[in-house]
Protein backbone atom coordinates (compact mmCIF):
# COMPACT_ATOMS: atom_id res chain seq x y z
CA UNK A 1 0.00 0.00 0.00
CA UNK A 2 2.78 2.39 0.74
CA UNK A 3 4.00 2.36 -2.68
CA UNK A 4 1.25 3.40 -4.16
CA UNK A 5 0.62 6.24 -1.88
CA UNK A 6 4.31 7.44 -2.68
CA UNK A 7 3.20 7.31 -6.76
CA UNK A 8 3.09 11.22 -7.56
CA UNK A 9 4.68 14.08 -6.53
CA UNK A 10 1.83 15.77 -5.06
CA UNK A 11 -1.68 14.73 -3.73
CA UNK A 12 -3.35 11.45 -5.16
CA UNK A 13 -6.39 13.50 -6.15
CA UNK A 14 -8.49 12.72 -3.34
CA UNK A 15 -7.59 16.22 -1.43
CA UNK A 16 -5.05 13.92 0.91
CA UNK A 17 -1.50 14.39 0.41
CA UNK A 18 1.23 11.83 0.58
CA UNK A 19 2.87 12.53 3.76
CA UNK A 20 -0.76 12.23 5.64
CA UNK A 21 -1.64 9.25 3.42
CA UNK A 22 1.61 7.85 4.34
CA UNK A 23 0.72 8.35 8.11
CA UNK A 24 -2.55 7.19 8.40
CA UNK A 25 -1.45 3.95 7.07
CA UNK A 26 1.68 3.60 9.24
CA UNK A 27 -1.20 3.93 12.14
CA UNK A 28 -3.41 1.40 9.70
CA UNK A 29 -0.15 -0.65 10.44
CA UNK A 30 0.62 -0.18 14.03
CA UNK A 31 -3.42 -0.96 15.34
CA UNK A 32 -4.28 -4.01 12.96
CA UNK A 33 -0.75 -5.96 13.49
CA UNK A 34 -0.18 -5.54 10.28
CA UNK A 35 3.88 -4.92 10.49
CA UNK A 36 5.88 -8.25 11.23
CA UNK A 37 6.47 -8.78 14.69
CA UNK A 38 10.03 -9.07 15.69
CA UNK A 39 11.08 -7.15 18.67
CA UNK A 40 14.59 -8.44 18.84
CA UNK A 41 15.17 -7.79 14.72
CA UNK A 42 16.14 -4.51 13.67
CA UNK A 43 13.13 -4.25 10.65
CA UNK A 44 15.20 -1.01 9.60
CA UNK A 45 17.30 -3.60 7.90
CA UNK A 46 14.12 -5.08 5.71
CA UNK A 47 14.39 -2.27 2.59
CA UNK A 48 11.31 -0.70 2.05
CA UNK A 49 10.17 -0.16 -1.62
CA UNK A 50 10.74 3.46 -2.86
CA UNK A 51 9.74 5.29 -5.81
CA UNK A 52 12.17 4.24 -8.90
CA UNK A 53 14.13 6.97 -10.71
CA UNK A 54 11.60 7.74 -13.70
CA UNK A 55 13.24 5.46 -16.68
CA UNK A 56 13.11 5.93 -20.46
CA UNK A 57 10.91 3.59 -21.98
CA UNK A 58 9.17 2.72 -25.22
CA UNK A 59 6.18 3.41 -26.08
CA UNK A 60 4.20 0.03 -25.81
CA UNK A 61 4.13 0.01 -29.23
CA UNK A 62 7.43 -0.38 -29.83
CA UNK A 63 8.09 -2.87 -26.81
CA UNK A 64 10.39 -5.44 -28.10
CA UNK A 65 8.53 -9.14 -28.87
CA UNK A 66 10.40 -11.71 -27.26
CA UNK A 67 10.40 -15.52 -27.63
CA UNK A 68 8.62 -15.47 -24.69
CA UNK A 69 5.25 -16.52 -23.54
CA UNK A 70 4.08 -13.16 -23.05
CA UNK A 71 5.65 -12.12 -26.15
CA UNK A 72 6.01 -8.29 -25.92
CA UNK A 73 4.37 -7.77 -22.66
CA UNK A 74 7.72 -9.70 -20.77
CA UNK A 75 9.26 -6.02 -21.20
CA UNK A 76 6.90 -4.01 -18.79
CA UNK A 77 6.63 -6.65 -16.53
CA UNK A 78 10.25 -7.43 -15.90
CA UNK A 79 11.01 -3.38 -15.69
CA UNK A 80 8.46 -3.47 -13.01
CA UNK A 81 10.03 -6.34 -11.00
CA UNK A 82 13.63 -4.82 -11.27
CA UNK A 83 12.30 -1.16 -10.37
CA UNK A 84 10.86 -1.82 -7.45
CA UNK A 85 13.61 -4.82 -6.14
CA UNK A 86 13.35 -8.54 -5.98
CA UNK A 87 13.73 -10.99 -3.20
CA UNK A 88 15.51 -7.93 -1.62
CA UNK A 89 15.86 -10.32 1.88
CA UNK A 90 17.55 -12.94 0.97
CA UNK A 91 19.37 -14.55 3.97
CA UNK A 92 21.80 -15.39 1.02
CA UNK A 93 22.68 -11.82 0.99
CA UNK A 94 26.19 -10.79 2.89
CA UNK A 95 24.17 -8.13 4.66
CA UNK A 96 22.92 -10.81 7.08
CA UNK A 97 25.35 -12.87 9.33
CA UNK A 98 24.87 -16.34 11.13
CA UNK A 99 23.69 -14.11 14.21
CA UNK A 100 20.80 -12.84 12.83
CA UNK A 101 19.18 -15.78 11.54
CA UNK A 102 17.04 -16.48 14.44
CA UNK A 103 15.09 -12.90 14.33
CA UNK A 104 14.94 -12.84 10.16
CA UNK A 105 13.46 -16.13 10.39
CA UNK A 106 10.63 -15.30 12.77
CA UNK A 107 10.18 -12.16 10.89
CA UNK A 108 10.25 -14.01 7.49
CA UNK A 109 7.59 -16.36 8.43
CA UNK A 110 5.43 -13.54 9.91
CA UNK A 111 5.63 -12.07 6.42
CA UNK A 112 4.80 -15.55 4.28
CA UNK A 113 1.65 -15.72 6.58
CA UNK A 114 0.80 -12.33 6.43
CA UNK A 115 0.94 -13.13 2.32
CA UNK A 116 -1.30 -16.10 2.78
CA UNK A 117 -3.99 -13.87 3.83
CA UNK A 118 -4.89 -17.31 5.68
CA UNK A 119 -3.90 -17.86 9.33
CA UNK A 120 -7.24 -19.06 10.98
CA UNK A 121 -8.23 -20.37 14.21
CA UNK A 122 -6.98 -24.01 15.18
CA UNK A 123 -10.02 -25.77 15.99
CA UNK A 124 -10.62 -29.42 17.74
CA UNK A 125 -9.52 -32.51 15.66
CA UNK A 126 -12.94 -33.90 16.37
CA UNK A 127 -11.00 -37.20 14.98
CA UNK A 128 -13.14 -39.90 13.73
CA UNK A 129 -12.04 -43.00 12.79
CA UNK A 130 -14.50 -45.35 10.12
CA UNK A 131 -11.91 -47.92 9.15
CA UNK A 132 -9.02 -49.94 10.24
CA UNK A 133 -7.36 -52.44 7.75
CA UNK A 134 -4.76 -54.46 8.22
CA UNK A 135 -2.01 -54.49 5.95
CA UNK A 136 0.64 -56.77 7.04
CA UNK A 137 3.23 -55.32 8.33
CA UNK A 138 0.89 -51.52 9.76
CA UNK A 139 -2.54 -50.71 9.98
CA UNK A 140 -4.12 -48.66 7.95
CA UNK A 141 -6.48 -46.43 9.16
CA UNK A 142 -8.97 -43.81 7.25
CA UNK A 143 -9.73 -40.65 8.91
CA UNK A 144 -11.65 -37.01 9.52
CA UNK A 145 -10.12 -34.82 11.42
CA UNK A 146 -10.51 -30.74 11.47
CA UNK A 147 -7.89 -28.42 10.52
CA UNK A 148 -10.29 -25.77 11.06
CA UNK A 149 -13.49 -24.94 12.69
CA UNK A 150 -14.67 -24.85 8.98
CA UNK A 151 -12.84 -27.27 7.06
CA UNK A 152 -12.78 -31.37 7.69
CA UNK A 153 -10.24 -33.20 5.81
CA UNK A 154 -9.86 -36.58 5.11
CA UNK A 155 -6.82 -38.50 5.63
CA UNK A 156 -5.16 -42.19 5.83
CA UNK A 157 -2.94 -43.02 8.58
CA UNK A 158 -0.43 -45.86 8.25
CA UNK A 159 0.85 -47.49 11.91
CA UNK A 160 3.08 -50.14 12.05
CA UNK A 161 2.74 -52.99 13.78
CA UNK A 162 4.81 -54.34 17.25
CA UNK A 163 5.84 -51.18 18.52
CA UNK A 164 5.98 -52.56 21.55
CA UNK A 165 4.98 -49.30 23.08
CA UNK A 166 7.35 -47.47 21.81
CA UNK A 167 7.07 -43.88 19.85
CA UNK A 168 7.67 -44.69 16.13
CA UNK A 169 9.53 -41.84 13.86
CA UNK A 170 6.83 -40.27 11.82
CA UNK A 171 6.25 -39.22 8.08
CA UNK A 172 3.42 -36.08 6.21
CA UNK A 173 3.49 -37.68 3.10
CA UNK A 174 2.31 -34.94 0.61
CA UNK A 175 0.60 -36.08 -3.33
CA UNK A 176 0.95 -34.63 -6.29
CA UNK A 177 -0.81 -32.40 -8.74
CA UNK A 178 -0.47 -33.97 -11.64
CA UNK A 179 -3.31 -33.17 -13.29
CA UNK A 180 -4.66 -35.81 -11.41
CA UNK A 181 -7.23 -34.65 -9.85
CA UNK A 182 -9.50 -37.87 -9.29
CA UNK A 183 -7.87 -39.41 -6.10
CA UNK A 184 -5.24 -37.75 -4.22
CA UNK A 185 -4.46 -39.20 -0.66
CA UNK A 186 -4.66 -42.47 -2.74
CA UNK A 187 -1.72 -41.70 -4.91
CA UNK A 188 0.22 -42.92 -2.42
CA UNK A 189 -1.26 -45.82 -0.30
CA UNK A 190 -2.14 -48.91 -1.87
CA UNK A 191 -5.92 -50.05 -1.80
CA UNK A 192 -7.49 -53.22 -2.37
CA UNK A 193 -9.85 -51.87 -4.91
CA UNK A 194 -7.28 -49.73 -6.55
CA UNK A 195 -8.50 -48.24 -10.10
CA UNK A 196 -6.66 -49.43 -13.10
CA UNK A 197 -6.36 -45.48 -13.95
CA UNK A 198 -5.35 -44.65 -10.79
CA UNK A 199 -2.52 -47.87 -10.51
CA UNK A 200 -1.46 -46.09 -14.22
CA UNK A 201 -0.26 -42.94 -12.90
CA UNK A 202 1.35 -44.18 -9.87
CA UNK A 203 4.75 -44.45 -13.03
CA UNK A 204 5.44 -41.33 -11.66
CA UNK A 205 6.80 -42.98 -8.89
CA UNK A 206 7.54 -46.41 -10.14
CA UNK A 207 4.91 -48.05 -9.81
CA UNK A 208 5.10 -48.01 -5.89
CA UNK A 209 2.62 -46.88 -3.02
CA UNK A 210 5.47 -44.56 -1.32
CA UNK A 211 3.26 -44.08 2.03
CA UNK A 212 3.46 -48.23 1.97
CA UNK A 213 6.59 -48.17 1.63
CA UNK A 214 7.53 -45.85 4.43
CA UNK A 215 5.16 -47.95 6.92
CA UNK A 216 6.81 -50.91 6.10
CA UNK A 217 10.13 -49.25 6.76
CA UNK A 218 8.75 -48.24 10.84
CA UNK A 219 7.15 -44.99 10.28
CA UNK A 220 3.46 -44.00 11.25
CA UNK A 221 2.77 -41.96 7.94
CA UNK A 222 -0.21 -39.83 7.61
CA UNK A 223 -1.38 -38.15 3.66
CA UNK A 224 -4.56 -36.07 3.48
CA UNK A 225 -6.42 -35.41 0.68
CA UNK A 226 -5.34 -31.59 -0.78
CA UNK A 227 -8.46 -29.11 -1.17
CA UNK A 228 -9.29 -29.77 -4.88
CA UNK A 229 -8.49 -33.47 -4.93
CA UNK A 230 -9.67 -36.71 -3.74
CA UNK A 231 -12.67 -37.05 -1.42
CA UNK A 232 -12.15 -32.82 -1.80
CA UNK A 233 -12.83 -32.53 -5.35
CA UNK A 234 -14.78 -30.41 -6.91
CA UNK A 235 -18.38 -31.96 -7.69
CA UNK A 236 -20.69 -30.12 -10.39
CA UNK A 237 -24.46 -31.57 -10.97
CA UNK A 238 -23.52 -32.71 -14.30
CA UNK A 239 -20.77 -35.43 -12.82
CA UNK A 240 -21.22 -39.11 -13.64
CA UNK A 241 -21.57 -40.46 -10.26
CA UNK A 242 -18.05 -42.38 -9.27
CA UNK A 243 -18.74 -46.18 -8.48
CA UNK A 244 -17.78 -49.49 -9.75
CA UNK A 245 -19.05 -48.94 -13.41
CA UNK A 246 -16.53 -45.69 -13.65
CA UNK A 247 -14.06 -46.17 -16.61
CA UNK A 248 -10.85 -45.07 -17.31
CA UNK A 249 -12.03 -42.64 -19.65
CA UNK A 250 -14.59 -41.86 -17.30
CA UNK A 251 -11.28 -40.81 -15.12
CA UNK A 252 -9.53 -38.88 -17.78
CA UNK A 253 -12.61 -36.80 -18.81
CA UNK A 254 -13.28 -35.68 -15.13
CA UNK A 255 -9.24 -35.20 -14.70
CA UNK A 256 -9.56 -32.95 -18.26
CA UNK A 257 -12.40 -31.12 -17.10
CA UNK A 258 -11.37 -29.90 -13.83
CA UNK A 259 -7.65 -28.54 -14.98
CA UNK A 260 -9.39 -25.39 -16.99
CA UNK A 261 -11.45 -24.72 -13.67
CA UNK A 262 -8.35 -24.22 -11.30
CA UNK A 263 -8.13 -20.49 -11.75
CA UNK A 264 -11.87 -19.94 -11.45
CA UNK A 265 -11.26 -21.59 -7.61
CA UNK A 266 -8.47 -19.78 -7.16
CA UNK A 267 -10.53 -16.53 -8.49
CA UNK A 268 -13.25 -17.28 -6.13
CA UNK A 269 -10.95 -18.03 -3.24
CA UNK A 270 -9.57 -14.77 -3.70
CA UNK A 271 -12.25 -12.66 -3.62
CA UNK A 272 -13.34 -14.43 -0.24
CA UNK A 273 -10.60 -12.74 0.99
CA UNK A 274 -8.23 -15.56 1.44
CA UNK A 275 -5.37 -17.60 -0.71
CA UNK A 276 -4.89 -21.21 -2.41
CA UNK A 277 -1.56 -21.73 -1.24
CA UNK A 278 -2.71 -20.29 2.49
CA UNK A 279 -5.26 -23.36 2.65
CA UNK A 280 -2.58 -25.99 1.64
CA UNK A 281 0.14 -24.47 3.92
CA UNK A 282 -2.39 -24.64 6.63
CA UNK A 283 -4.04 -27.79 6.06
CA UNK A 284 -0.01 -29.59 6.74
CA UNK A 285 0.75 -27.98 9.51
CA UNK A 286 -1.96 -28.73 11.21
CA UNK A 287 -1.89 -32.22 9.66
CA UNK A 288 1.53 -32.14 11.95
CA UNK A 289 -0.23 -31.08 14.61
CA UNK A 290 -2.71 -33.69 14.65
CA UNK A 291 0.62 -36.66 13.41
CA UNK A 292 2.31 -35.14 16.68
CA UNK A 293 -0.79 -35.71 19.08
CA UNK A 294 -0.60 -39.39 17.91
CA UNK A 295 0.14 -41.69 20.82
CA UNK A 296 2.33 -44.25 18.72
CA UNK A 297 4.72 -41.02 17.00
CA UNK A 298 7.66 -39.46 18.95
CA UNK A 299 7.30 -36.09 18.04
CA UNK A 300 10.40 -35.22 18.09
CA UNK A 301 11.42 -37.22 15.04
CA UNK A 302 9.17 -35.95 12.17
CA UNK A 303 9.85 -35.14 8.65
CA UNK A 304 7.85 -34.92 5.53
CA UNK A 305 8.42 -36.06 1.19
CA UNK A 306 6.60 -35.10 -1.57
CA UNK A 307 6.70 -34.89 -5.36
CA UNK A 308 5.74 -32.25 -7.77
CA UNK A 309 3.29 -30.27 -6.06
CA UNK A 310 4.48 -32.31 -2.63
CA UNK A 311 7.36 -30.89 -3.40
CA UNK A 312 6.20 -27.43 -3.00
CA UNK A 313 4.21 -28.05 0.27
CA UNK A 314 7.17 -29.86 1.64
CA UNK A 315 9.75 -27.61 1.41
CA UNK A 316 7.00 -25.01 2.47
CA UNK A 317 6.37 -27.56 5.11
CA UNK A 318 9.94 -27.21 6.52
CA UNK A 319 10.40 -23.91 6.31
CA UNK A 320 7.51 -22.93 8.62
CA UNK A 321 7.38 -25.72 10.83
CA UNK A 322 10.21 -26.56 13.00
CA UNK A 323 9.14 -30.01 14.23
CA UNK A 324 9.93 -30.79 10.64
CA UNK A 325 13.00 -32.38 11.38
CA UNK A 326 13.68 -33.55 7.61
CA UNK A 327 12.49 -33.06 4.18
CA UNK A 328 12.80 -34.30 0.92
CA UNK A 329 11.31 -32.33 -1.65
CA UNK A 330 11.04 -34.37 -5.30
CA UNK A 331 10.98 -31.74 -8.57
CA UNK A 332 9.55 -28.54 -7.41
CA UNK A 333 12.43 -25.99 -6.21
CA UNK A 334 13.81 -22.94 -8.53
CA UNK A 335 14.15 -19.52 -8.66
CA UNK A 336 10.84 -17.37 -9.71
CA UNK A 337 12.66 -14.79 -11.24
CA UNK A 338 13.72 -16.81 -14.40
CA UNK A 339 10.37 -18.18 -14.81
CA UNK A 340 8.31 -15.51 -16.09
CA UNK A 341 9.46 -16.18 -20.17
CA UNK A 342 8.18 -19.37 -20.83
CA UNK A 343 8.10 -21.42 -17.82
CA UNK A 344 4.75 -19.80 -15.55
CA UNK A 345 2.60 -21.53 -17.81
CA UNK A 346 3.11 -25.23 -17.13
CA UNK A 347 4.35 -24.70 -13.73
CA UNK A 348 3.40 -21.73 -11.52
CA UNK A 349 -0.83 -22.23 -11.03
CA UNK A 350 -2.69 -20.48 -8.21
CA UNK A 351 -2.17 -23.54 -5.86
CA UNK A 352 1.70 -21.68 -5.58
CA UNK A 353 1.21 -17.77 -5.87
CA UNK A 354 1.32 -15.70 -2.69
CA UNK A 355 1.48 -12.38 -4.72
CA UNK A 356 3.78 -9.59 -2.75
CA UNK A 357 5.91 -12.22 -1.51
CA UNK A 358 8.65 -12.44 -3.98
CA UNK A 359 9.25 -8.78 -4.09
CA UNK A 360 11.24 -9.59 -0.54
CA UNK A 361 12.04 -13.48 -0.73
CA UNK A 362 12.20 -15.49 -3.89
CA UNK A 363 11.32 -19.01 -3.40
CA UNK A 364 14.88 -20.85 -2.22
CA UNK A 365 14.88 -17.93 0.22
CA UNK A 366 11.55 -19.23 1.37
CA UNK A 367 12.64 -22.28 1.96
CA UNK A 368 16.06 -21.68 3.53
CA UNK A 369 13.66 -20.40 6.66
CA UNK A 370 13.97 -24.40 7.28
CA UNK A 371 17.93 -23.95 8.08
CA UNK A 372 19.42 -25.54 9.24
CA UNK A 373 17.53 -28.26 9.24
CA UNK A 374 18.04 -31.32 6.83
CA UNK A 375 16.88 -30.63 3.70
CA UNK A 376 16.83 -33.05 0.56
CA UNK A 377 15.80 -31.13 -2.83
CA UNK A 378 15.74 -34.22 -5.91
CA UNK A 379 15.13 -32.49 -9.61
CA UNK A 380 15.21 -34.06 -13.13
CA UNK A 381 17.29 -32.49 -15.73
CA UNK A 382 15.09 -33.73 -18.15
CA UNK A 383 12.16 -31.89 -16.41
CA UNK A 384 10.86 -29.23 -18.59
CA UNK A 385 8.73 -27.21 -16.36
CA UNK A 386 11.99 -25.51 -14.99
CA UNK A 387 15.40 -23.48 -16.47
CA UNK A 388 18.06 -25.50 -15.38
CA UNK A 389 20.67 -23.21 -14.68
CA UNK A 390 19.02 -20.13 -13.84
CA UNK A 391 15.77 -21.80 -12.19
CA UNK A 392 16.92 -25.36 -10.21
CA UNK A 393 20.75 -24.46 -9.78
CA UNK A 394 20.28 -21.00 -8.88
CA UNK A 395 18.09 -22.05 -5.95
CA UNK A 396 20.47 -24.67 -4.97
CA UNK A 397 23.11 -21.89 -4.91
CA UNK A 398 21.15 -19.89 -2.73
CA UNK A 399 20.26 -23.16 -0.12
CA UNK A 400 23.96 -24.13 -0.12
CA UNK A 401 24.81 -20.11 0.74
CA UNK A 402 22.55 -20.51 3.63
CA UNK A 403 23.23 -23.14 4.82
CA UNK A 404 26.95 -22.87 4.63
CA UNK A 405 26.73 -19.61 6.77
CA UNK A 406 24.66 -21.31 9.22
CA UNK A 407 27.90 -23.92 9.59
CA UNK A 408 25.54 -27.04 8.31
CA UNK A 409 26.25 -27.54 4.74
CA UNK A 410 26.01 -31.43 5.40
CA UNK A 411 21.90 -30.51 6.37
CA UNK A 412 21.27 -29.24 2.30
CA UNK A 413 21.46 -31.40 -0.98
CA UNK A 414 20.45 -30.87 -4.39
CA UNK A 415 20.27 -33.56 -6.56
CA UNK A 416 20.15 -33.40 -10.23
CA UNK A 417 19.05 -36.47 -11.77
CA UNK A 418 19.22 -37.12 -15.65
CA UNK A 419 15.54 -37.90 -15.56
CA UNK A 420 12.19 -36.26 -16.09
CA UNK A 421 9.34 -35.06 -13.75
CA UNK A 422 8.87 -38.12 -11.86
CA UNK A 423 10.29 -39.96 -8.29
CA UNK A 424 11.97 -43.07 -9.69
CA UNK A 425 13.59 -45.73 -7.78
CA UNK A 426 17.13 -44.55 -7.38
CA UNK A 427 15.46 -41.14 -6.13
CA UNK A 428 13.61 -43.22 -3.52
CA UNK A 429 16.25 -44.90 -2.54
CA UNK A 430 18.25 -41.42 -1.80
CA UNK A 431 14.88 -40.16 -0.09
CA UNK A 432 14.95 -43.20 2.11
CA UNK A 433 18.30 -42.74 2.60
CA UNK A 434 18.06 -38.92 4.06
CA UNK A 435 15.38 -39.59 6.10
CA UNK A 436 16.79 -42.69 7.80
CA UNK A 437 19.76 -40.56 8.77
CA UNK A 438 18.25 -37.36 10.11
CA UNK A 439 14.90 -38.33 11.73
Amino acid sequence: MARFSQRDGGGDGDGVDNASRREFLALVAATTGAALAAPDFALAQITQPTEPPMPRVPNPLDDEIYDSHVGNLLGPISRVRDAYGYATESFAQDKFKAADFPAWQRAMRDLVFNEMKYRPAKADFRVETIEKIDRGAFVREKIYFNTTPELRVPAYVLVPKNLAGKRAPAIVALHDHGGFYRWGKEKLVKTDDEHPALTAFKSCYAGRSIADELAEQGYVVIVIDMFYWGERRMRLPEDPKPGANETEDDVKKFNAARGPLEPLVARTIQTAGFTWPGVIFWDDLRTVDYLASRPEVDPQRIGCVGLSVGAWRANHLIALDDRIKAAVAVCWLTSFRQLQANHVRNTTGFTKLLPGLYRKLDMPDVVSLAAPRALLNINGAQDRLFPIDTGIKAAYATLEAVYAKLGAPDKFRGHLYDSPHEFNEAMQAEAWAWLKKWI
